[in-house]
């Protein structure tokens, strides 16, 4: 995956910034982001649903529903296919992989560090054990 700057300027205020982050780890981050968005995918995890189905759940338009279903699946989140004129969707569980390794390397960088702190506890102890004897 090829990771694309993402620049933003603010000319008010003189600044750059220059955030490396994949295009689709931003877009999904920018699609989860909204609460209904993350209510829409819990409803499609495990099964497909029509659109209208999905509006159903909410206190919002069928329209506004169904822009939140576009951003999803720009953002690679869910899969959607045509019955006739129903729209059906369904969670795309590998459109957060992305995310999911950008959010890894946060992790696996902090284990790495506690295992460090461990280590060097161990030894300072062993260390401290024989000088004891």
């Amino acid at each position: 995956m090829l990771k694309e700057p993402i620049v933003s300027i603010d000319l008010r205020k003189c600044q750059v910034a220059i955030v490396y982050t994949g295009v689709y780890v931003q877009a999904t981050i920018d699609a989860i982001a909204e609460p209904r968005r993350r209510e829409i995918l819990h409803l499609v995890r495990d099964q497909e649903l029509a659109a209208g189905r999905i509006a159903t759940h909410f206190d919002v338009t069928r329209q506004a529903v169904s822009q939140h279903l576009r951003v999803l699946h720009d953002a690679g989140l869910v899969s959607e296919r045509r019955d006739g004129t129903r729209r059906i969707y369904r969670a795309r569980p590998e459109g957060l992989l992305e995310l999911r390794k950008f959010l890894d390397e946060f992790w696996d960088n902090r284990l790495d560090a506690l295992k460090r702190e461990v280590e060097a506890e161990q030894e300072n102890g062993d260390a401290g054990e024989g000088a004891r004897r």
